[in-house]
Parts: C-alpha cells; sequence; structure tokens
C-alpha cells in the first residue's frame, strides 16, 4: 500500500528510563504538533501495554516483540499521514535499530529522541514506585536495575534534565523533525 504523493507522516521516537520524562516530553510534542494543525497521535507504552501489547512480559524477546509491534503501529500511522508520537522505554539498541530501517525502508522520516536522565535522578522521581519494587526483588528484569538500557549512540535529539519546561523540550525535537 503506498501513495505517489508525499506524505506528512513521521515517527517521534521517544526513548529512555522510566521516570525519565518520556511521556511528559511526548505529550508536549503532541500538542505541539496538534496546536499547528499537523496530525499527531500519541503511542505510549504504558497505554499500549494495557491493550496492543498487554499479552507481553518483560523478558528480552517481550521487550523485542513490544518495540515490534509498536514500530509496525507507528509506521501505519507514518505512511497515512500522521506523526506518531512514540513514548516507549525501547532497551535494546537492536530494536530500534529495526524501527529506524522500517521506517527508511518505507520512505518515512524517524526521529529518535533519547530522554538522557540519569538513573537516580529516575529512580528519585519513580512516580510509580517500580524503582523501588525492583530493588526489593518485586519486579524481576526491572530495566536500569538489573536488566540494561543500551543508550542510543545516533539519536537526532538528546534532552536532559536541565534542558527547561517539557514545552521547551518539545521544541527542540519538533525542529528536530522539520530538519527531516
Amino acid at each position: 500500500m503506498g501513495s505517489a504523493a508525499k506524505s506528512d507522516g513521521a515517527t517521534i521516537w521517544i526513548t529512555g528510563l522510566s521516570g525519565s520524562g518520556k511521556s511528559t516530553v511526548a505529550a508536549a510534542v503532541n500538542r505541539l504538533l496538534a496546536d499547528s494543525g499537523r496530525a499527531a497521535y500519541l503511542l505510549d507504552g504504558d497505554t499500549l501495554r494495557t491493550g496492543l501489547c498487554s499479552d507481553l512480559g518483560f523478558d528480552k524477546e517481550s521487550r523485542t516483540e513490544n518495540v515490534r509491534r509498536v514500530g509496525e503501529v507507528a509506521r501505519l500511522f507514518a505512511a497515512a499521514g500522521v506523526v506518531a508520537v512514540v513514548s516507549l522505554i525501547s532497551p535494546y539498541a537492536s530494536d530500534r535499530a529495526r524501527v529506524r530501517a522500517a521506517h527508511r525502508r518505507a520512505g518515512l522520516p524517524f526521529v529518535e529522541v533519547f530522554v538522557d536522565t540519569p538513573l537516580a535522578r529516575c529512580e528519585e522521581r519513580d512516580p510509580k514506585g517500580l524503582y523501588a519494587r525492583a530493588r526489593a526483588g518485586e519486579l524481576p528484569r526491572f530495566t536500569g536495575v538489573d536488566d540494561p538500557y543500551e543508550v542510543p549512540l545516533n539519536a537526532e535529539v538528546v534532552l536532559h534534565p536541565g534542558d527547561g519546561a517539557p514545552e521547551d523540550m518539545a521544541q527542540l525535537v519538533v525542529a528536530a523533525l522539520a530538519a527531516q
């Protein structure tokens, strides 16, 4: 399924540890795009795990399948002319690279955004109490505690906690999208 007309669709893939601020930045990006009249849809990892990916666990294979599914949905949105704003831990570089490659093959823009919040800061925030539970042994294979998070080496945008308000960070992300 394709079209000869240029699509305004794209995927913005926001990755980082739990509690890094991914969802907050993603919501600000989604609002900014919508306010500018651009079709956008937020695909948040927590929400997707209650439906599309509710049958998956948190082992490496399940995480890989989670990223694959979300990547396919994002690619479909992008092909339809919508900017898919994805907020997903997506801890493995190879999984993120596969999603990027699928977009490239389809001729669709892909912007990777790494929310580079130090683990200690994520643990301080711990909005859902997940780090505390992981440290207590209640959540085995928790990313950043006893399962790896592979830092993106070539993200188009790297955001840090001191980069300003979420709206400021969203501006940086939208500017990177415009540069694609």
